[in-house]
This record gives C-alpha cells, sequence and structure tokens, in this order.
C-alpha cells in the first residue's frame, strides 16, 4: 500500500510540473528551438469563434468579443550572445485553412520559414524575416510582427497587441526568429485566447453543456436506483451495494467535470484542485466498474460467496488499472489545452488500452464458464439474467471496437485540426456508451422484492463447486421405459401374475 501511494505521488508530481495553463498561455522562459532554417517556440493552438469586428483593436475587448491577445512578452538573450544587433523576432497568428501562406521555397526547393538569399532576390520577401503572404480566405491574415534587439540590449519587448477574432477557425501562433547567432534565446509573458461566451477553447466549449445534462441524466438514475434500494433494502445482495458505489461516484465525477468547465470558461485557468477531483473520481469509478463486471462473471454473490483465490489476482489487476488511467487523466487534463504529441500520448495509453484488453478476456472467459454451469445446474432465473448481462456487454464491446476504429480515423484524417468544432463528440461518446451500459445494469439487477432469488445459497453453490468434479465420474446408465418393464408390467391387470396363454389353456380345459 505504501509503494502504491508512493507512485500516485509521483504521478501527481510528474503531471504538475508537466501541464501548463490553458486559455491564459504562460511563457516561462520558452527556449527556440530549431525547425529547418528558423527558431520557433510554439505559442498555442485553439478554436475560436467568430464575433463581430470592434473598430478599436488595440483596446480592451468586451465581453462577447473573440481575441487573442498579447501581454508583457518579452524575449531575453544571454549577456554574452548580447553584443550585436539582430533582425526580428516575430509573433505570427494564423488560421490552418491559411497554412500554405507561411513559408516557401525557390525554383520548387526545400519548403523554409525564414526568407532565404534566393527567395530575396526575386523580391518576395525580406532576407531575416519569416515568408508569408497575404491570405485570399481571409483578408488582413496572417498577423505577423516583431521586434529586433539593439547592441547589448538583453531584452527586447514586445508591444501589447490585442487581435480581434473575425472568422471562426482553429488559430495558431508561433514565436520565431531566423538568425542562428541569436543563442539560447527564451520568451516569457501570456497570451489570452477568449472566445465570445468565455474562455473555453472551441472544441472544449461544447463539454461544459454536455456535463451538465450528464449530472441530470445520473441525478434521474440516482432516484431511480435510490428509490428501489430504500424499499427493497432487506432484500439488497452486496453487489447492488457496489452498484450504489459506481452510481455516486458519477453523479460527483459529472458535477465536477461540470464546474470545472464552468470555472475555465469564466477565468481562462483550468482550476488545478477542481480538475484533479474529477479526473480522480472517474477513474475509481470505471475501475471500480470493471472490477463489479468481472466478479459477477466469475459469479459472486450468485453463485459463490467470495473469490477464492482470485481476489489478490483481481485487486491486483485493478489496482494496476487506476494507476496506469489516473496518470493518463492527469497529463491529459490538468491544466492543459494543446493536445500531446502522438509519442507522448501513445506511452501513457498503450498500457490503459492493453490493461482494458486483459479485462475483456477475462470478463468473457468467466462469463462463458458460469453460463455454461448455470445452465448444466438448470438455475434457470439466473441463467436468464446472465444471458442478458452478457448480451449487454457483448454489444458493448461491440459499439466500443467500432467507435474505437472511428476515432482512429477521424484523428489520422484530421492532421491539422479542421474538423476542431466535432471532435468534442469523441470523449462524450464514451461517456455515453459507460453511462448507457450502467443503466443496463441497473436495470437488470435492481434492488426487488425477488433480489434474493438471484442471490448466492449454500446448497447451489456445493453443486455449482462440484460440478467440474462430477463430470469426471461416469455415471450409470440409465434404463429406457421399454428396458424397465418386466413381464409383470405386460401381464393382464387382475391376472395375478398368469399369462395369457395359460388362461387360454383353462378356457380349452
Amino acid at each position: 500500500m505504501s509503494s502504491f501511494s508512493s507512485l500516485s505521488a509521483l504521478s501527481l508530481l510528474f503531471v504538475w510540473f508537466l501541464c501548463t495553463e490553458a486559455s491564459v498561455h504562460n511563457y516561462d522562459g520558452e527556449v527556440f528551438v530549431s525547425k529547418g532554417n528558423a527558431f520557433v517556440v510554439h505559442g498555442g493552438s485553439e478554436g475560436i469563434y467568430y464575433s463581430v469586428p470592434n473598430q478599436n483593436e488595440s483596446g480592451e475587448s468586451a465581453n462577447g468579443d473573440s481575441y487573442i491577445r498579447f501581454e508583457k512578452i518579452i524575449f531575453r538573450r544571454p549577456k554574452e550572445f548580447s553584443n550585436f544587433s539582430t533582425g526580428l523576432v516575430q509573433a505570427i497568428v494564423f488560421e490552418v485553412d491559411d497554412r500554405e501562406t507561411v513559408g516557401g521555397s525557390a525554383y520548387g526547393g526545400q519548403r523554409a520559414v525564414c526568407c532565404t538569399p534566393d527567395l530575396a532576390k526575386l523580391g518576395v520577401c525580406t532576407q531575416g524575416e519569416i515568408i508569408h503572404r497575404p491570405s485570399t480566405k481571409n483578408v488582413g491574415w496572417p498577423k505577423v510582427f516583431g521586434v529586433a534587439f539593439t547592441e547589448n540590449e538583453l531584452v527586447a519587448a514586445l508591444q501589447p497587441k490585442s487581435i480581434q477574432i473575425t472568422k471562426t477557425g482553429m488559430y495558431n501562433l508561433y514565436f520565431i526568429h531566423c538568425d542562428p547567432n541569436l543563442k539560447q534565446l527564451i520568451v516569457e509573458g501570456k497570451t489570452i485566447w477568449k472566445n465570445p461566451t468565455g474562455y473555453l477553447p472551441g472544441r472544449m466549449a461544447p463539454l461544459m453543456n454536455f456535463y451538465g445534462f450528464m449530472s441530470f441524466a445520473f441525478v434521474i438514475l440516482g432516484f431511480f436506483w435510490f428509490g428501489q434500494y430504500a424499499r427493497f433494502w432487506r432484500e439488497v445482495l452486496p453487489l447492488q451495494n457496489c452498484m450504489t458505489l459506481v452510481i455516486t461516484l458519477g453523479m460527483f465525477e459529472m458535477t465536477l467535470w461540470y464546474f470545472e468547465y464552468a470555472q475555465f470558461n469564466k477565468g481562462g485557468v483550468r482550476p488545478t484542485g477542481i480538475t484533479i477531483w474529477a479526473v480522480t473520481f472517474g477513474t475509481v469509478k470505471r475501475t471500480v466498474a470493471r472490477l463489479i463486471i468481472l466478479m459477477v462473471s466469475m459469479g459472486y454473490g450468485v453463485v459463490r460467496p467470495t473469490l477464492g483465490g482470485l481476489t489478490s489476482k483481481v485487486m491486483m489487476l485493478g489496482g494496476t488499472f487506476f494507476l496506469a488511467s489516473e496518470v493518463l487523466e492527469l497529463v491529459e487534463n490538468v491544466g492543459a489545452v494543446n493536445d500531446l504529441s502522438g509519442k507522448a500520448r501513445l506511452f501513457l495509453v498503450l498500457p490503459v488500452a492493453i490493461l482494458d484488453a486483459f479485462f475483456i478476456l477475462w470478463i468473457f472467459t468467466s462469463l462463458s464458464s458460469t453460463l455454461n454451469k448455470l445452465q448444466a445446474r438448470r438455475m434457470m432465473a439466473k441463467l436468464d439474467i446472465y444471458r442478458k448481462f452478457t448480451n449487454a456487454l457483448g454489444v458493448a464491446v461491440v459499439v466500443s471496437v467500432g467507435w474505437t476504429c472511428y476515432e482512429l480515423y477521424f484523428k489520422s484524417s484530421d492532421v491539422y485540426n479542421e474538423k476542431w468544432q466535432s471532435a468534442w463528440i469523441i470523449p462524450a461518446f464514451w461517456q455515453v456508451l459507460s453511462f448507457s451500459l450502467l443503466c443496463v445494469i441497473c436495470a437488470l439487477w435492481a434492488p426487488s422484492q425477488n433480489s434474493m432469488r438471484y442471490a448466492f445459497s449454500e446448497e447451489a453453490s456445493e453443486e455449482f463447486d462440484k460440478d467440474d468434479t462430477l463430470t469426471l465420474i461416469k455415471p450409470s446408465p440409465i434404463l429406457s421405459k421399454d428396458i424397465r418393464s418386466t413381464p409383470e408390467s405386460r401381464s393382464v391387470p387382475g391376472s395375478n401374475g398368469v399369462s395369457k396363454d395359460g388362461l387360454e389353456e383353462d378356457k380349452t380345459e
């Protein structure tokens, strides 16, 4: 237990240092890295909905405006590299549809971001600056501005600026310089990205309403379940107590996610405390739900009182799944708004996917064994509910596989996040699917006056546990009706054992 706690603490510490603040993008000494012939810092990418143009571009924007605002952006270089003046250190903001307007090449050669001598000779750009052309789709875009260092100057400050967003799209911000002598340059400050309805990024904004709806759905499910629980509390099974825990965790999870998004939308920064609690409640709920399904598949509480020697293995699988899922969810949600890189996400998703596959394999293997034994012992009431349970799980698995394939297609075909307005459907679907499966299970196992029909009983358990042993013993042959019939049974009633031939002989005499 102590080692598990230590791992959890380390994962939280790791996330704390990894995460960045969301719609308020802070730059705390970000270092420029080499990309081709340019040196780049990615300032952010967000989907933003348009607002009515504001004539006062540099002034304070109203609450209903969409904008990207630069505040206290400075570039800092070390003293040993400050004895010369430089070209511009530039910021460029462009909508994803205009990505081809940034960069270029001379005579069809390798594409470059910074203007090369050959391109400068053609008069299409200024050497040492970003190559960009006016957009044909969005007048006045991309937005490019910058600042230069003078000799012996350590800090260059970018003038505060607010860019009005008048077209809905996925916007990208990069800080770029083209001077190879400008080494160890860093950027500090922040940018604020805002939608008309608040600070939530465009692809996350629909999730706030979604989690509000899911909170209401869990309340309705809770009313039904707790009502049945109160009416038939004397008939409640241990399994139903576990399901009560899952419903309660789901209520807390959905409510916390709603308030997390509402606070994020209001202040522009994801509230770390609420996010961690929402992630943790959700991870505990998913872990407990998987363990319940696995234990039900093994017949716990219905045909056997305990899991016996499998208890430690089940708990170990659950603990490992919780830890892997908790780290993944914390890294993806705490303070983050930009997608993780492919390799980083794959490193965290892969263990969770493997554990999920192991859960599914173990569940259906156990279900198959339990169904066979219930059918052999003719426990028809329990067999019926287990068949419905198996069908529900089968449908959920098939739908999950289909949606996973669609998700892979969606992400592989949307390299530049052009479908950001519908991206919220991906995580929302998983919530709807898990809630639907929970509703089906609640309908099957709801507390009722007949709950004890499905409860464990000593007599049934003895036969259930001995089933494998009894199949090894060859049963004695069962005589057919014809073979069991004796000559006496074929004699004429009332003849007292005298045959029909004997009676005829008496008549002859």
